[in-house]
Protein backbone atom coordinates (compact mmCIF):
# COMPACT_ATOMS: atom_id res chain seq x y z
CA UNK A 1 0.00 0.00 0.00
CA UNK A 2 1.06 3.46 -0.29
CA UNK A 3 0.67 5.66 2.38
CA UNK A 4 -2.28 8.85 2.23
CA UNK A 5 -1.23 11.82 3.00
CA UNK A 6 -3.19 13.84 6.16
CA UNK A 7 -5.61 14.47 6.72
CA UNK A 8 -8.04 11.51 5.31
CA UNK A 9 -11.02 11.65 3.01
CA UNK A 10 -13.18 9.34 4.64
CA UNK A 11 -15.73 9.80 7.58
CA UNK A 12 -13.58 8.96 11.16
CA UNK A 13 -16.49 10.13 13.29
CA UNK A 14 -19.33 7.07 12.69
CA UNK A 15 -21.71 5.87 15.51
CA UNK A 16 -19.80 3.55 17.23
CA UNK A 17 -16.56 6.07 17.87
CA UNK A 18 -18.70 9.07 18.65
CA UNK A 19 -20.44 6.87 21.76
CA UNK A 20 -16.88 5.66 22.78
CA UNK A 21 -15.79 8.99 23.15
CA UNK A 22 -17.32 10.76 26.15
CA UNK A 23 -16.86 8.37 28.99
CA UNK A 24 -12.90 8.63 27.73
CA UNK A 25 -12.85 12.33 28.17
CA UNK A 26 -14.59 12.00 31.32
CA UNK A 27 -11.98 9.95 33.10
CA UNK A 28 -9.18 11.85 31.41
CA UNK A 29 -10.80 15.17 33.39
CA UNK A 30 -10.98 12.61 36.46
CA UNK A 31 -7.34 11.86 35.87
CA UNK A 32 -6.46 15.44 35.53
CA UNK A 33 -7.95 16.11 38.48
CA UNK A 34 -6.14 13.78 40.90
CA UNK A 35 -3.21 14.16 39.51
CA UNK A 36 -3.13 17.57 40.44
CA UNK A 37 -4.18 16.90 44.03
CA UNK A 38 -0.53 15.77 44.83
CA UNK A 39 1.69 18.60 45.99
CA UNK A 40 4.78 17.22 44.15
CA UNK A 41 4.08 16.47 40.84
CA UNK A 42 7.78 14.98 40.18
CA UNK A 43 6.69 12.27 42.31
CA UNK A 44 3.86 11.24 39.57
CA UNK A 45 6.15 11.84 36.83
CA UNK A 46 9.47 9.98 37.99
CA UNK A 47 7.06 6.62 40.00
CA UNK A 48 4.46 6.33 36.56
CA UNK A 49 7.39 7.02 33.99
CA UNK A 50 9.27 4.26 35.47
CA UNK A 51 6.61 1.89 35.09
CA UNK A 52 5.76 3.03 31.32
CA UNK A 53 9.42 3.12 30.43
CA UNK A 54 9.14 -0.71 31.43
CA UNK A 55 6.36 -1.37 29.79
CA UNK A 56 6.83 0.35 26.68
CA UNK A 57 10.62 -1.30 26.41
CA UNK A 58 8.70 -4.44 27.16
CA UNK A 59 6.41 -4.24 23.95
CA UNK A 60 10.00 -3.99 22.10
CA UNK A 61 10.92 -6.78 24.03
CA UNK A 62 13.69 -4.77 26.25
CA UNK A 63 12.82 -6.86 28.83
CA UNK A 64 14.28 -6.00 32.70
CA UNK A 65 13.06 -6.40 36.14
CA UNK A 66 11.90 -3.66 38.36
CA UNK A 67 15.04 -4.28 40.70
CA UNK A 68 17.75 -3.70 37.94
CA UNK A 69 15.15 -0.62 36.57
CA UNK A 70 14.89 0.91 40.11
CA UNK A 71 19.21 0.29 40.80
CA UNK A 72 19.76 2.07 37.67
CA UNK A 73 18.50 5.27 38.69
CA UNK A 74 20.55 4.81 41.73
CA UNK A 75 23.17 5.84 38.53
CA UNK A 76 25.07 2.98 40.12
CA UNK A 77 26.51 2.33 36.39
CA UNK A 78 28.55 -0.80 37.48
CA UNK A 79 25.00 -2.75 38.53
CA UNK A 80 23.37 -1.09 35.55
CA UNK A 81 22.08 -3.92 33.02
CA UNK A 82 22.01 -3.47 29.35
CA UNK A 83 17.96 -3.60 28.85
CA UNK A 84 17.66 -1.22 32.47
CA UNK A 85 19.77 0.93 30.58
CA UNK A 86 17.94 1.31 27.39
CA UNK A 87 14.91 1.80 29.69
CA UNK A 88 16.56 4.55 31.75
CA UNK A 89 17.27 6.16 28.16
CA UNK A 90 13.47 6.28 27.36
CA UNK A 91 12.92 8.05 30.74
CA UNK A 92 15.57 10.84 29.63
CA UNK A 93 13.61 10.71 26.34
CA UNK A 94 10.23 11.23 27.54
CA UNK A 95 11.08 13.84 30.40
CA UNK A 96 12.93 15.46 27.51
CA UNK A 97 9.81 15.84 25.19
CA UNK A 98 7.94 16.97 28.20
CA UNK A 99 10.25 19.88 28.57
CA UNK A 100 10.04 20.63 24.91
CA UNK A 101 6.47 20.52 24.96
CA UNK A 102 6.43 22.73 28.04
CA UNK A 103 8.03 25.24 26.35
CA UNK A 104 7.12 25.79 23.00
CA UNK A 105 3.24 23.97 22.89
CA UNK A 106 4.39 22.28 19.56
CA UNK A 107 4.97 19.00 19.11
CA UNK A 108 7.60 19.25 15.95
CA UNK A 109 9.85 16.79 13.48
CA UNK A 110 12.65 18.74 15.11
CA UNK A 111 11.28 17.40 18.78
CA UNK A 112 10.64 14.25 17.60
CA UNK A 113 14.00 13.82 16.37
CA UNK A 114 15.42 14.93 19.48
CA UNK A 115 13.21 12.41 21.62
CA UNK A 116 14.44 9.94 19.63
CA UNK A 117 18.26 10.81 19.26
CA UNK A 118 17.71 10.79 23.67
CA UNK A 119 15.86 6.99 22.91
CA UNK A 120 18.61 5.43 20.56
CA UNK A 121 21.83 7.46 22.19
CA UNK A 122 22.53 8.08 18.57
CA UNK A 123 21.77 10.65 15.90
CA UNK A 124 20.58 9.07 12.88
CA UNK A 125 18.18 10.84 12.18
CA UNK A 126 15.28 9.66 9.50
CA UNK A 127 15.62 6.62 7.68
CA UNK A 128 17.83 7.13 4.76
CA UNK A 129 18.69 3.42 3.45
CA UNK A 130 16.23 1.43 2.03
CA UNK A 131 15.45 -2.25 3.22
CA UNK A 132 13.04 -1.35 6.41
CA UNK A 133 10.22 -4.59 6.68
CA UNK A 134 8.06 -4.98 9.33
CA UNK A 135 7.92 -8.62 9.92
CA UNK A 136 5.63 -11.67 11.66
CA UNK A 137 8.28 -12.45 14.79
CA UNK A 138 6.87 -16.07 14.64
CA UNK A 139 7.13 -16.92 10.94
CA UNK A 140 9.17 -14.30 9.79
CA UNK A 141 7.25 -13.20 6.17
CA UNK A 142 6.87 -9.86 5.79
CA UNK A 143 3.77 -8.25 7.05
CA UNK A 144 4.56 -4.18 5.91
CA UNK A 145 6.68 -2.32 4.13
CA UNK A 146 7.08 1.14 5.29
CA UNK A 147 8.34 3.81 2.82
CA UNK A 148 11.60 3.34 1.89
CA UNK A 149 12.18 6.59 0.08
CA UNK A 150 14.27 9.28 2.29
CA UNK A 151 12.24 12.25 0.28
CA UNK A 152 9.34 10.13 0.85
CA UNK A 153 9.70 9.68 4.39
CA UNK A 154 10.33 13.71 4.89
CA UNK A 155 7.49 14.60 2.95
CA UNK A 156 5.09 12.11 4.75
CA UNK A 157 6.65 13.72 8.27
CA UNK A 158 6.36 16.73 7.14
CA UNK A 159 2.64 16.40 6.44
CA UNK A 160 2.39 14.42 9.94
CA UNK A 161 3.69 17.75 11.68
CA UNK A 162 1.45 20.00 10.20
CA UNK A 163 -1.19 17.62 10.97
CA UNK A 164 -0.21 17.68 14.68
CA UNK A 165 -0.10 21.32 15.05
CA UNK A 166 -2.64 22.70 12.46
CA UNK A 167 -5.94 22.13 14.14
CA UNK A 168 -7.91 23.25 10.96
CA UNK A 169 -6.52 20.53 8.90
CA UNK A 170 -8.99 17.97 10.28
CA UNK A 171 -11.61 19.05 12.70
CA UNK A 172 -12.29 16.36 14.64
CA UNK A 173 -11.72 15.38 18.46
CA UNK A 174 -8.46 15.07 19.47
CA UNK A 175 -8.66 11.44 20.58
CA UNK A 176 -9.81 10.96 17.27
CA UNK A 177 -6.50 12.33 15.94
CA UNK A 178 -4.26 11.12 18.27
CA UNK A 179 -4.90 7.44 16.81
CA UNK A 180 -4.66 8.83 13.51
CA UNK A 181 -1.10 10.47 14.64
CA UNK A 182 0.09 7.38 16.16
CA UNK A 183 -1.04 5.26 13.03
CA UNK A 184 0.20 7.74 10.91
CA UNK A 185 3.87 8.00 12.97
CA UNK A 186 4.00 3.96 12.82
CA UNK A 187 3.38 3.49 9.51
CA UNK A 188 5.87 6.28 7.69
CA UNK A 189 8.34 4.12 10.45
CA UNK A 190 10.83 7.00 10.17
CA UNK A 191 13.81 5.67 12.24
CA UNK A 192 15.76 2.98 12.01
CA UNK A 193 15.12 1.94 15.61
CA UNK A 194 12.80 3.30 18.26
CA UNK A 195 9.40 3.70 16.16
CA UNK A 196 7.23 1.94 18.50
CA UNK A 197 8.67 3.66 21.64
CA UNK A 198 8.83 6.81 20.30
CA UNK A 199 5.29 6.93 18.45
CA UNK A 200 3.95 5.95 22.05
CA UNK A 201 6.10 9.19 23.64
CA UNK A 202 3.94 11.31 21.32
CA UNK A 203 0.83 9.99 22.47
CA UNK A 204 1.35 11.01 25.56
CA UNK A 205 2.73 15.19 24.47
CA UNK A 206 -0.23 15.34 21.61
CA UNK A 207 -2.74 14.90 24.91
CA UNK A 208 -0.15 17.45 26.58
CA UNK A 209 -0.59 19.60 23.92
CA UNK A 210 -4.40 19.22 23.78
CA UNK A 211 -4.59 20.26 27.77
CA UNK A 212 -5.86 17.08 28.09
CA UNK A 213 -3.31 16.54 30.88
CA UNK A 214 -0.96 18.25 32.12
CA UNK A 215 1.27 15.87 32.81
CA UNK A 216 2.91 13.06 31.08
CA UNK A 217 1.39 10.42 33.11
CA UNK A 218 -1.43 8.36 31.06
CA UNK A 219 0.73 5.57 29.05
CA UNK A 220 -0.84 3.08 26.58
CA UNK A 221 2.04 0.76 27.17
CA UNK A 222 0.21 -1.36 29.43
CA UNK A 223 -2.74 -1.79 27.41
CA UNK A 224 -1.02 -2.85 24.23
CA UNK A 225 0.75 -5.26 26.29
CA UNK A 226 -2.51 -6.75 27.39
CA UNK A 227 -4.00 -6.50 23.79
CA UNK A 228 -0.81 -6.51 21.66
CA UNK A 229 -2.19 -9.22 18.99
CA UNK A 230 -5.63 -6.62 18.87
CA UNK A 231 -3.00 -3.91 18.78
CA UNK A 232 -0.70 -4.64 15.32
CA UNK A 233 -4.02 -6.82 14.00
CA UNK A 234 -5.90 -3.23 13.85
CA UNK A 235 -2.95 -1.41 12.43
CA UNK A 236 -2.59 -3.84 9.89
CA UNK A 237 -6.62 -4.04 9.18
CA UNK A 238 -6.12 0.07 8.26
CA UNK A 239 -2.73 -0.43 6.17
CA UNK A 240 -4.83 -3.49 4.26
CA UNK A 241 -8.37 -2.31 4.31
CA UNK A 242 -8.69 1.32 5.34
CA UNK A 243 -10.77 -0.37 8.77
CA UNK A 244 -10.25 2.74 10.71
CA UNK A 245 -13.29 2.07 13.18
CA UNK A 246 -11.92 -0.73 14.82
CA UNK A 247 -8.43 1.07 15.44
CA UNK A 248 -10.36 4.19 16.62
CA UNK A 249 -12.40 2.52 19.20
CA UNK A 250 -9.27 0.59 20.49
CA UNK A 251 -7.55 3.14 21.03
CA UNK A 252 -10.21 5.12 22.52
CA UNK A 253 -10.65 2.33 25.22
CA UNK A 254 -7.13 1.79 25.56
CA UNK A 255 -7.37 5.91 27.10
CA UNK A 256 -10.54 5.29 28.96
CA UNK A 257 -9.05 2.42 30.76
CA UNK A 258 -5.70 3.19 30.97
CA UNK A 259 -7.00 6.91 32.87
CA UNK A 260 -9.01 4.25 35.23
CA UNK A 261 -5.94 2.48 36.27
CA UNK A 262 -4.04 5.44 36.73
CA UNK A 263 -6.58 7.08 38.60
CA UNK A 264 -6.93 4.54 40.70
CA UNK A 265 -2.88 4.10 41.11
CA UNK A 266 -2.40 7.70 41.98
CA UNK A 267 -5.60 7.47 44.66
CA UNK A 268 -3.61 4.43 46.36
CA UNK A 269 0.14 6.68 46.46
CA UNK A 270 -1.56 9.67 47.83
CA UNK A 271 -3.07 7.51 50.74
CA UNK A 272 0.30 5.34 51.36
CA UNK A 273 2.07 8.94 51.46
CA UNK A 274 -0.27 10.25 53.91
CA UNK A 275 0.18 7.07 55.88
CA UNK A 276 3.95 7.41 55.69
CA UNK A 277 3.79 11.01 56.25
CA UNK A 278 1.74 10.31 59.86
CA UNK A 279 4.27 7.29 60.90
CA UNK A 280 7.09 9.70 60.58
CA UNK A 281 5.53 12.82 61.83
CA UNK A 282 4.63 11.47 64.88
CA UNK A 283 7.66 9.27 65.43
CA UNK A 284 10.56 11.12 64.12
CA UNK A 285 11.92 14.80 65.01
CA UNK A 286 13.72 14.75 61.93
CA UNK A 287 10.18 14.57 59.34
CA UNK A 288 10.08 17.04 56.63
CA UNK A 289 7.98 17.11 53.56
CA UNK A 290 11.46 17.54 51.90
CA UNK A 291 11.80 14.05 53.14
CA UNK A 292 8.73 12.44 52.45
CA UNK A 293 9.02 13.61 49.06
CA UNK A 294 12.40 11.71 48.85
CA UNK A 295 10.76 8.57 49.70
CA UNK A 296 8.00 8.34 47.28
CA UNK A 297 9.85 10.04 44.08
CA UNK A 298 11.14 7.06 43.31
CA UNK A 299 11.04 3.22 45.60
CA UNK A 300 14.96 3.32 46.21
CA UNK A 301 16.72 6.17 47.58
CA UNK A 302 20.46 6.59 48.91
CA UNK A 303 22.66 8.62 51.05
CA UNK A 304 23.20 11.03 48.11
CA UNK A 305 19.80 11.46 47.27
CA UNK A 306 19.02 12.59 50.65
CA UNK A 307 22.13 14.94 51.30
CA UNK A 308 20.58 16.42 47.81
CA UNK A 309 17.06 16.84 48.93
CA UNK A 310 17.37 17.88 52.21
CA UNK A 311 20.37 19.58 52.40
CA UNK A 312 22.10 17.83 55.17
CA UNK A 313 25.48 16.08 55.72
CA UNK A 314 25.51 12.52 54.50
CA UNK A 315 26.12 11.26 58.16
CA UNK A 316 22.84 13.22 59.11
CA UNK A 317 21.44 11.44 55.97
CA UNK A 318 22.69 8.00 56.88
CA UNK A 319 21.42 8.12 60.20
CA UNK A 320 18.00 9.39 58.32
CA UNK A 321 17.94 6.19 56.87
CA UNK A 322 19.09 3.96 59.28
CA UNK A 323 16.77 4.81 61.88
CA UNK A 324 14.16 4.31 59.00
CA UNK A 325 15.42 0.84 58.17
CA UNK A 326 15.85 0.18 61.60
CA UNK A 327 11.92 0.74 61.93
CA UNK A 328 11.30 -1.37 59.01
CA UNK A 329 9.84 1.98 57.60
CA UNK A 330 12.43 1.18 54.78
CA UNK A 331 14.25 -1.99 53.74
CA UNK A 332 18.11 -1.33 53.42
CA UNK A 333 20.45 -3.38 50.90
CA UNK A 334 24.35 -3.74 50.58
CA UNK A 335 25.44 -3.35 47.04
CA UNK A 336 28.91 -3.25 46.77
CA UNK A 337 30.48 -0.53 48.80
CA UNK A 338 27.54 1.09 49.96
CA UNK A 339 23.99 0.80 50.39
CA UNK A 340 20.48 1.54 49.21
CA UNK A 341 17.00 1.84 50.75
CA UNK A 342 13.87 0.29 49.84
CA UNK A 343 10.48 2.11 49.99
CA UNK A 344 9.08 -1.50 50.23
CA UNK A 345 5.31 -0.49 50.02
CA UNK A 346 5.55 1.75 47.48
CA UNK A 347 7.61 -0.70 45.41
CA UNK A 348 4.85 -2.82 45.92
CA UNK A 349 2.12 -0.86 44.57
CA UNK A 350 4.38 0.08 41.97
CA UNK A 351 5.25 -3.94 41.07
CA UNK A 352 1.02 -4.29 41.31
CA UNK A 353 1.81 -7.05 44.44
CA UNK A 354 -0.27 -5.86 46.47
Amino acid sequence: MRLSKLPLNIDLETKKVLKALPSAHAALAELKGVASSIPNQNILINTLGLQEAKDSSAIENIITTHDDLYKSELNLNSFTSLEAKEVQNYILALKKGFELISKSGLLTNKMILEIQEVLEDNKAGFRKLPGTALKNTVTGETVYTPPQNYEEILSLMTNLEQYVNDSEMQDCDPLIKMAVIHFQFESIHPFYDGNGRTGRIINILYLIMERLQNLPILYLSSYIIKNKQEYYRFLQKVRDESLWEEWLLFMIKGVEVTAKETIELIIKIKELMLDYKHRLRDNYKFYSQDLLNNLFKHPYTKIEFVVKDLGVTRLTAANYLNKLADDNMLQKVKLGTGNYYINAELFDLLTKKR
